[in-house]
């Protein structure tokens, strides 16, 4: 996710072929994802994850998005509890009721595919269920709006409706969504606050990764002493949900997928689903 900044945009349209090539990439990022929530447990570590959804990705003819991107060292983010995104994984052995939410991206066939998806370990509480509930839900709101002739403040009001306005959450401001294609991050920005009917005019080939970041208290976040784990200032948890998609005529098209992502969280019963 790219940091909140007002400059002038240069969109990148995409043709159907090219379209079709990012979905390739984002269903290796759906597999990669679906392939870690059948190994969550507690005692396992967060670079044990890593290692695995790395070599995943190369054995399928991927190349991690992530890896190295502006310095950062590792495959996937994954971020634990109060770590909003960019989480570094390490030597962190999950627990009960730990809150991960895992975030992978995978360059293939000349373009990136960007995904995340949020998981419960055990039973963290009806609150924090229905926080991940919530921005799930609202993920899909702001899809619902990504069509042609809208505008990206319509995605973004429609996100923090729903989780700011009716559930009372913190929306996270320094961190947005994206265009996405042959570059992990394009224009244009994506934030999930704002006003309906401002932003850039959505159109047909437009490619966007919608990432709802929420959390459960106030909507203050700072930076971990490594430069790159995002906390929430009040040490509550925080959920992530993010799908690719492409703007089209009367729905959007989502290009990534969490078809095989919920049946591997159903399965494992070390979590608990989100819904």
């Amino acid at each position: 996710m790219s940091l909140f900044k007002k400059y002038k945009e240069v969109i990148i349209y995409k043709t159907k072929e090219e379209i079709e090539l990012m979905r390739h990439s984002n269903l290796l990022v759906g597999q990669t994802i679906a392939h870690l929530a059948s190994l969550l447990k507690p005692g396992i570590t967060t670079l044990q994850l890593d290692v695995v959804a790395g070599q995943l990705i190369r054995d399928n003819g991927g190349v991690p998005s992530f890896l190295n991107y502006h310095g950062y060292p590792y495959n996937t983010c994954i971020s634990v509890n109060d770590a909003v995104v960019h989480g570094f994984p390490g030597n962190l052995e999950l627990k009960e009721g730990d809150v991960v939410s895992i975030d992978c991206g995978v360059f293939k066939n000349g373009f990136h595919g960007d995904s995340a998806y949020t998981f419960a370990i055990g039973d963290p509480g009806a609150d924090v269920m229905q926080l991940l509930r919530v921005t799930k839900e609202s993920l899909y709101k702001g899809i619902e709006k990504a069509v042609a002739n809208n505008r990206i403040g319509d995605i973004a009001f429609a996100i923090q409706d729903h989780t700011e306005r009716k559930y009372g959450y913190g929306v996270v401001r320094e961190l947005v969504g994206h265009g996405i294609g042959r570059s992990l991050h394009e224009d244009p920005q994506v934030p999930n606050f704002g006003k309906r009917g401002n932003g850039a005019k959505l159109m047909p080939g437009m490619t966007l990764a919608i990432e709802p970041m929420v959390n459960m208290g106030k909507k203050d976040v700072f930076y971990d002493e490594d430069g790159w784990t995002v906390r929430t200032k009040d040490g509550k948890p925080s959920a992530h949900f993010e799908h690719s998609i492409c703007v089209q005529k009367d729905k959007a098209d989502i290009l990534s997928s969490f078809e095989a992502i919920e049946a591997a969280e159903k399965a494992n019963s070390h979590l608990t689903p989100v819904g």
